[in-house]
């Protein structure tokens, strides 16, 4: 029996509706719209480490007092990096296969 690919069903893509209603992708992981997509999660992902630094060194101690203007800018920038993280974690969690399903595969299906 053929084995599944880890990218059957939809995937939830990187961006959503103007809505803000979620985007997916009937895909095999293949074609221009997947890899467009694996390519924003990793835009998105190294946006949200350079962000992290950036949080990090302006809240050490010793560093420069942000003001409640600054820290409210890094607050949003914060919560939309962690929201685009958590999105592509629930992307690719979705296409993560279930043990389950592979150890039936190669079992062959029989209590023999």
């Amino acid at each position: 029996m053929a084995r599944a690919s880890p990218y059957a069903g939809p995937r939830l893509l990187p961006w959503a509706t103007a809505e803000g209603k979620p985007c997916y992708l009937s895909t095999d992981g293949r074609g221009y719209l997947a890899a467009l997509a694996e390519n924003i999660e990793s835009v998105q992902l190294g946006m949200s480490a350079e962000l992290l630094k950036y949080a990090r060194d302006t809240t050490a101690p010793g560093a420069r007092i942000l003001s409640a203007t600054e820290f409210r800018w890094l607050a949003c920038r914060l919560t939309e990096a962690l929201a685009d993280a958590l999105r592509v974690a629930n992307s690719r969690g979705q296409r993560i296969p279930d043990p389950e399903d592979e150890a039936g595969e190669e079992g062959g299906g029989g209590d023999d």
